[in-house]
């Protein structure tokens, strides 16, 4: 059955190219017709990069990122900034045609769900429009608990029913850390909020995939 995932989360930089890597080794290992994107970026491809690199050559980095911009800021913006511009109806034609050649395509946004990716639109449209699965990304630190739940908060109804929230192990845990999963669970069901733990920077997936804990995750998130 065709699956398509969304990879948001609460922020920048809270590890949605990490959980998307890893989720695109973890299928291609297991024989599954995957592909991943971020079809929009801004202040540099980097995320870009390490996607393609996961894909292994099935997909050029154009065709994994079509639209990027040098500013380090919103997309939208970025795109202002270089007189140009990208539209709801550009990005949904490009995934939508991803989408007849994968079995499973997994797209990540940029920044929040709600930061701006184009002309008057963001991740949460792009969600709405695809019908895809959300996955929420957070830091697993003071906060994180509000920060996912007012992202969980903004999607429509039906898609929150559908996400799954994914909680990454920061480089320094603090008081909350060991609590946020349960207080998450009693708010949106603890077969619902997934963890992951603390990766090196430049970490090889092949090795973190032997890690069963890992393993369990990325099935959950899959099923």
């Amino acid at each position: 059955m065709k699956q398509t995932l969304f990879i948001t989360g609460t922020d920048t930089g809270v590890g949605k190219t990490v959980l998307t890597v890893l989720l695109a080794n973890f299928l291609r290992e297991r024989g599954v017709n995957v592909a991943a994107l971020k079809p929009v970026c801004s202040g540099n491809r980097n995320d870009a990069r390490k996607i393609f690199a996961a894909m292994d050559g099935e997909l050029s980095l154009n065709e994994i990122n079509p639209w990027h911009f040098r500013a380090a800021v919103a997309p939208t913006l970025a795109a202002k900034l270089e007189k140009k511009s990208v539209k709801l109806s550009q990005s949904l034609a490009h995934v939508r045609a991803m989408q007849k050649r994968f079995d499973v395509l997994l797209v990540e946004g940029a920044g929040g769900l709600l930061s701006p990716l184009g002309e008057g639109f963001n991740s949460r449209d792009l969600i709405s429009a695809l019908r895809a699965i959300p996955i929420v990304v957070a830091q697993n630190k003071i906060g994180a608990v509000n920060q996912v739940l007012l992202t969980l908060e903004a999607l429509p109804k039906n898609l929150r029913a559908k996400a799954r929230v994914v909680l990454m192990s920061p480089s320094k845990p603090d008081s909350s850390t060991d609590s946020n999963a349960k207080l998450l669970g009693q708010f949106f069901g603890p077969q619902k909020i997934l963890s992951l733990p603390r990766l090196a920077v430049n970490f090889t997936a092949v090795y973190v995939l032997e890690n069963s804990s890992v393993r369990r995750t990325l099935q959950a998130l899959t099923i």
